[in-house]
């Protein structure tokens, strides 16, 4: 205090008790004018914060620790939050503007209790909700895993990461994300239900469209890039470009035939492609890999011909033939016509499978169009060539019955060589189906009956082998003759009759017995053989004729006997009358000589 003062306040070499202290005299001691005073008032309010409960305002970050986090918000008035508030902010630093809500402003310790977690989420939802309109991107920090993606806090709300939604690729653990702080993209928002849906793959996305852009406009076809494989399906492999990815399809890792596109890559493996072909408005990149190595063609033997014998590997069978591969890229067809002499080969699985290591023949080669035919059974003697002279005609020969139609048997009479039994040339006997005499597989002795060279056919027989029965039949039973059977069944134009040894028919017609009642099934009865048709082996008979005939032929001897009986009597008339005459003539004679 200066001199004037404590002279004008009486201070000077002076001890003045408290009480006896002259106020009025010190405020008007003009050391203050009325501005001052103001101004000094206005200074000491402001170092002073107004502090309202459940009101948020803004703090100052004073200090960090593990365990909390100090906030001034004016002049002496701090408060302490627990750090786990700040999770989601991990770059925060002293010095640090923050919201904060003033929970009480004095505790039971005198302490003033704020809260981060509450001013964000009082205003969260509006900060959602704006960073949305303006298509922002937020920091949130991954709280734990879910079902089916994974609870991300945004600016203190629960938003919801779809698994789908959390990487470009394909993501094998999700527990990699947890306790991050990840930048996101609010891509949904249920006003109604507060549920907010947050993405990190379309940020990243939108960099890989960047750079594919950046890639595309750089590239030039039969360009070799550098790249890792990032994924493999069925058809093809997706290789990283360096944040772009392109397609390797599966005929395009190897020359060789490819099952799976794991026999040629590996995930992670660096490989060396070359650009095929890009879409800049599709931004697709397609790429190779065989096309970094020579074609196989290219490097083929140039002495292969045509007639040359080739060894390789069955890789593929279709139904009309099998590819074989000769050399790596290098494949042949087997048509399945060329596999076998055999006919009755119809379908390349019934001879080879995949796998299968065989000896074929060149029968075809064009290197420009990069295509060969082979053939398997050039390399075994053709068995129809010397065919007459190994099964001549009317020779008996053994065969192995391959399959059985409707109209006859395939039998084999060794491998290339099948001939047909018609059904006619089965059994004498008439049959239905000719499953009835034999089975596949069955041995069956055939006879030759005719040749076909040309188109490999060959005519067989099998009741040939064995004598007619209708020679017999047409000897114990001629036309005319009466035989003794019995009705066996009936149909609706007869009756099947059981002979001796053999079978006929009878028509209702030649069914009716003497009394007038007609035949049924068990009536043992004479019937007189109709007639007999070697061409369908049938027997016609009739029990009608067998009395009728007998009637007739009484009512014919009875007729002839009457007739000769009156033959006699007019010709003894006749002799009589004649010899009267004469008589009576000679008599006349007399009377005239007057004898």
């Amino acid at each position: 205090m200066s001199e004037e003062i404590k002279k004008e306040t009486g201070m000077l070499n002076a001890s003045i008790a408290p009480e006896n202290f002259d106020w009025e005299a010190f405020e008007g001691s003009g050391v203050y004018d009325t501005a001052d005073k103001e101004e000094i008032r206005k200074a000491y309010d402001q170092t002073l914060s107004k502090i309202v409960e459940g009101e948020v305002v803004e703090g100052e970050v004073t200090a960090i620790n593990k365990r909390e986090v100090v906030v001034t918000i004016g002049g002496k008035s701090e408060g302490v939050i627990a750090a786990p508030e700040f999770r989601y902010n991990p770059d925060l630093k002293v010095g640090d503007k923050v919201e904060v809500y003033v929970e009480n402003a004095e505790d039971k310790k005198g302490q003033l209790v704020l809260s981060h977690k509450k001013a964000r989420t009082l205003k969260s939802w509006d900060r959602v909700n704006e960073a949305f309109e303006k298509d922002e991107i937020v920091k949130g920090y991954v709280k734990t895993r879910t079902k089916g993606g994974m609870i991300v806090d945004v600016f203190g709300i629960e938003a919801f990461l779809p698994g789908s939604q959390i990487d470009i690729k394909p993501i094998r653990d999700y527990d990699q994300f947890v306790d991050q702080t990840i930048d996101f993209k609010i891509v949904k928002i249920n006003q109604e239900g507060k549920n907010v849906v947050v993405s990190h793959k379309v940020l990243l996305e939108a960099e890989q469209e960047a750079k594919r852009s950046e890639l595309i406009g750089k590239l030039e076809k039969g360009q070799v890039l550098e790249g890792v494989v990032k994924n493999i399906t069925n058809y093809g492999v997706f290789v990283d470009l360096g944040g772009v990815d392109g397609l390797i399809h599966i005929t395009d890792l190897s020359w060789g035939r490819v099952n799976h596109p794991e026999e040629i890559v590996a995930l992670d493996e660096k490989i060396k492609v070359v650009v095929l072909d890009f879409n800049e408005q599709q931004k697709r990149i397609a790429l190779g890999l065989k096309q970094l190595t020579p074609h196989p063609w290219d490097n083929l033997n140039p002495d292969l011909k045509v007639g040359d014998k080739v060894t390789g590997k069955v890789v593929l069978i279709a139904d009309y033939g099998a590819f074989i591969e000769i050399e790596p890229g290098v494949e042949g067809l087997v048509h399945v016509s060329e596999m076998s002499w055999s006919p009755r080969l119809h379908s390349a699985q019934e001879f080879l499978k995949v796998g299968d290591e065989v000896e074929a023949q060149i029968l075809s080669i064009d290197r420009e169009a990069r295509k060969m035919s082979l053939g398997l059974k050039q390399l075994t003697s053709n068995p129809w060539e010397s065919i007459r002279e190994k099964y001549p005609v009317g020779s008996k020969q053994t065969a192995t019955v391959r399959n059985v139609t409707n109209f006859g048997v395939f039998a084999e009479l060794e491998d290339g060589v099948e001939g047909l039994v018609h059904i006619s040339d089965l059994s004498w006997t008439k049959i239905k189906h000719p499953s009835e005499v034999v089975a596949p597989g069955d041995t069956i002795d055939v006879q030759i009956l005719d040749f076909d060279e040309a188109n490999h056919k060959l005519s067989l027989g099998h009741k040939q082998l064995t004598p007619n029965p209708w020679d017999e039949i047409e000897a114990k039973f001629p036309v005319g003759s009466t035989v003794e059977g019995t009705v066996a069944s009936t149909t609706d134009k007869g009756a099947n009759i059981a002979l001796d040894g053999a079978e006929g028919f009878a028509f209702n017609r030649e069914l009716v017995k003497e009394d007038g009642k007609q035949a049924v099934v068990g009536d043992k009865l004479p019937f007189k053989v109709v007639e007999l048709r070697r061409s369908t082996s049938r027997i016609l008979l009739s029990h009608l004729r067998t009395y009728q005939e007998v009637k007739e032929k009484a009512a014919a001897t009875e007729a002839a006997t009457t007739s000769k009986a009156v033959k006699n009597i007019n010709k003894s008339v006749e002799k009589t009358t004649l010899g009267d005459i004469d008589a009576l003539a000679a008599l006349k004679e007399k009377l005239e000589k007057g004898e």
